[in-house]
């Protein structure tokens, strides 16, 4: 079950784990963007689910399982962003960033990870970070990073104290990747520090060893590996997935 799937890296994911031969619940807020990627995938379903509501995060994941079956991968990939100099955040801002980023992510690995428990055990949870979760010095986002590092240190709390269960927590953290989101955010930042949004595009590339950014694909494809037997012995990281923007 995929959170935020409906669009960016959360319907790349879905269609990676449907290549891969898994049942896929794609859930999103938005269910006609989520029906819309379902539709184009095998073996999948569409789902209503606002992260930011326990009881529409529990109602998706119940009715996935009498669907598709015993839950063996949660992926919260839901995520939004608003840019704003600190000084000039407002509560709405900073409420919506940490509701969908970080209290999402935690409600929704709460949720699956019960559920996992109620099978007998046994699971991957992958919660999509970013690079804004190990990297404070970006501008405009300092209520983004707050939930960012937030996600980096849940999934080791989670991680730790859910391996007696047999289910592996990490978390991915991806840099600038060419999503809608991403789009939106060149508008802002571009309008925000009086720049052309070509200038902001190229400063972007400046920071990034490898010149370019990442697609929603390279992020899923690396979900995929994290949820997958060949990381049988690999939790409580978050894995950097930015072109050498920040190393560590």
């Amino acid at each position: 079950m995929i959170t935020g799937a409906g669009a960016g890296i959360g319907a790349a994911t879905a269609r990676a784990f449907a290549a891969a031969g898994y049942s896929v619940a794609v859930a999103d807020v938005d269910v006609e963007a989520a029906r819309s990627v379902a539709g184009s995938l095998d073996n999948a379903a569409a789902y209503e689910a606002d992260v930011r509501s326990r009881a529409s995060i529990e109602s998706a994941c119940a009715e996935a399982v009498r669907e598709f079956g015993p839950l063996k991968v949660w992926v919260s990939s839901a995520g939004v962003s608003t840019m704003a100099r600190f000084l000039d955040l407002t509560d709405e801002e900073i409420d919506w960033n940490l509701d969908v980023n970080l209290r999402g992510a935690l409600i929704g690995g709460q949720v699956a990870a019960r559920q996992m428990v109620s099978q007998g055990g046994g699971g991957a949870i992958v919660n999509v970070a970013s690079m804004a979760g190990k990297r404070g010095g970006v501008p405009l986002l300092a209520h983004y990073i707050a939930a960012k590092f937030g996600v980096v240190g849940l999934t080791q709390a989670m991680a730790c104290e859910l391996a007696p269960e047999e289910i592996r927590v990490n978390s991915v953290c991806p840099g600038y990747v060419d999503t809608g989101m991403q789009d939106r955010e060149i508008g802002w930042e571009a309008e925000l520090l009086g720049l052309t949004q070509e200038q902001v595009i190229a400063n972007h590339r400046a920071d990034t060893p490898q010149g370019r950014d990442q697609t929603p694909e390279e992020v899923a494809a690396l979900i995929l590996f994290l949820a997958s037997e060949s990381a049988a012995s690999i939790t409580g990281e978050s894995v950097a997935i930015n072109g050498g923007s920040y190393m560590d």
